[in-house]
């Protein structure tokens, strides 16, 4: 009997360890970014004992991070009901409540979680430090302060150490950060992310090489650790975005290092997907739309794959699909669309009503702005990806539809394209009517020219061209004081830069252009002065006919 009693303790404690190094088996999975692996393991452990707290409230955690809310609530409210380890499953819906920002209601739920805590016990204080960072609305403020409750009772924990980094690195405190993370790879020399992380505030101080040094170091350490391969694409990413000079090595060097990335993580269907986010980080629309079309051709797809494919179809000229995909994307309700839906959608329709020869059908391309409008109502910045479009449009003459597209991006002073917006919207407008008789000429679309070429003063005063378009725009208005009170102003301005820049024949044309227009716009009312702006034009240009012919008519 007694036997029998101290081989039965024997299971139990065998089970105990078991199941602890499940638990730790799949804490490890979580770590290496093998989701699909962690859950997995979770599920068995659940299985076996519908009781462990612990193993329903990491497995929400898991379904919380992949942004699958549904069933991060079916997971906690089961281990609410475990007699292992439940409290912690208040901590996963005080992160819902921090999602929701209902602040109030998680510090109560947090609460829950360490009423019954002993003096000795962290890891309550560690996984509520870790909700407030990855809470879609970030508290670093109060993570930092539960977190140092941890350290208080272990100093060394090497888990609070690299929690309380990632808290510091959220809020901006490198040097505290760094120094975080530095003391919990010394505390357990087998925690690789945080020696990660230290090339990670390495690359986001733009310190391209020594982050990849860094990161090498760990591979030295384990060649098996995917994660470090996710940082070293990135950081070969950001070196080629920021050093165009190394962008075709790196972007590829980055692209290497993510499918190496992969390969050690799953080929889980949230894998394939943040594959496909890379790909669009490093512009690679041909492999984007080939893993699209592979993804949409399982059964199970993520509907935001038919947004990656309209991405790349439009990238890659298959205009068609990309419509239907954006479009098949967006009637599903739960889709959350974004203004990048709306951009690519009208960037799509404005391409099919574009033939061969580029002309423009007018109904197609409004079609096309009114999605761009709506693209920028959700994301004021997206207008910044409108300018290479809207200089296509300029390069083939295209006037009016290239004002449209500026006009876009020329409302948003917080655009890195402001000015250059600002500019080529005026001088769109402007060629757009140059052409036509006055009474075709869109008068107010000139009048908003001349106000926009004030708003281009107002950001670079020392751009004196805006005066010269002024007073052209303004020559297509037929306002004399206005041509008078333009040009005369550009005069001024380049005079002043001295004989140097007025010898410059590009120069020398712009002023006699000025000249010629001021003595145009006397004309009718000045006959000296008139005369007296076409001689300075004969000043500088003898064979000049069309001042000799104002000047002999106005004699």
């Amino acid at each position: 009997m007694n036997k029998f009693k101290i081989f039965s303790l024997a299971l139990v404690a065998t089970a105990s360890v078991a199941k602890a190094q499940d638990i730790k088996e799949a804490k490890k999975a979580i770590d290496a970014e093998q989701f699909q692996k962690a859950k997995s393991l979770l599920k068995s452990i659940i299985k076996a004992k519908p009781s462990d707290g612990e193993a329903n409230f990491v497995l929400g955690n898991v379904y919380l991070n992949q942004a699958i809310v549904d069933s991060a609530k079916i997971y906690y409210a089961n281990g609410l009901q475990a007699s292992d380890k439940k409290n912690l499953n208040y901590i996963g819906l005080g992160q819902l409540d921090l999602d929701a920002k209902n602040a109030a209601a998680a510090q109560a739920n947090f609460g829950l979680a360490t009423k019954d805590m002993k003096r000795k016990d962290v890891e309550e204080f560690i996984y509520i430090g870790r909700a407030y960072i990855n809470s879609t609305s970030p508290d670093y403020t109060n993570a930092i302060a539960t977190l140092k409750r941890a350290l208080l009772i272990e100093p060394q924990n090497a888990t609070a150490l690299l929690t309380i980094g990632d808290a510091y690195y959220g809020a901006n405190n490198q040097n505290d950060a760094y120094k975080a993370y530095r003391d919990a790879f010394t505390a357990d020399p087998t925690l690789l992310r945080a020696k990660m992380q230290l090339g990670v505030l390495l690359k986001g101080a733009k310190s391209y090489e020594e982050a990849i040094k860094a990161f090498n170091e760990v591979i030295a350490l384990n060649a098996n650790y995917g994660p470090v391969y996710r940082e070293l694409a990135e950081t070969y990413y950001k070196w080629g975005r920021n050093k165009t000079s190394t962008a075709k090595v790196n972007m590829q060097n980055a692209i290497t290092n993510y499918e190496k990335y992969l390969s050690l993580t799953d080929y889980s269907l949230d894998s394939k997907m943040r594959h496909a986010d890379f790909l669009i980080l490093v512009k690679d629309y041909k492999t984007l739309e080939t893993v699209a079309n592979k993804m949409i051709a399982e059964d199970k797809v993520n509907p935001r794959i038919f947004r990656y494919l309209g991405y790349a179809a439009y990238e890659n000229g298959n205009v068609d699909v990309a419509i239907k995909s954006i479009e098949d994307f967006m009637k599903v309700p739960s889709n959350k669309v974004i203004g990048r839906d709306y951009l690519y959608l009208g960037l799509s329709k404005i391409k099919k009503g574009t033939n061969a020869e580029g002309v423009v059908d007018q109904a197609a391309f409004d079609a096309g702005v009114a999605d761009i409008k709506k693209a920028i109502e959700l994301e004021p910045l997206v207008v910044e990806e409108l300018a290479d479009f809207g200089k296509a449009l300029f390069g083939k003459k295209q006037y009016i539809q290239a004002a449209s597209i500026f006009e876009l991006g020329a409302g948003n002073a917080e655009s890195k394209n402001y000015l250059d917006d600002l500019v080529y919207y005026g001088i769109s407008v402007y060629y757009g009517n140059a052409s036509k008789t006055a009474e075709t000429r869109d008068a107010a679309a000139l009048q908003k020219a001349d106000a926009t070429f004030d708003k281009v003063l107002t950001a670079s005063p020392t751009y004196d061209e805006a005066y010269l378009y002024k007073g052209r725009v303004n020559s297509l208005l037929d306002k004399d004081d206005l041509i008078i009170k333009n040009y005369n102003e550009y005069l001024t301005k380049t005079t002043a830069k001295g004989a140097e820049e007025l010898a410059k024949p590009a120069t020398v044309k712009k002023v006699i252009e000025s000249y010629n227009a001021i003595g145009a716009a006397y004309a009718n009312t000045d006959k000296a002065k008139a005369i007296e702006y076409f001689n300075k034009t004969l000043a500088l240009d003898p064979a000049n006919s069309y001042a000799a012919q104002s000047v002999k008519a106005l004699k």
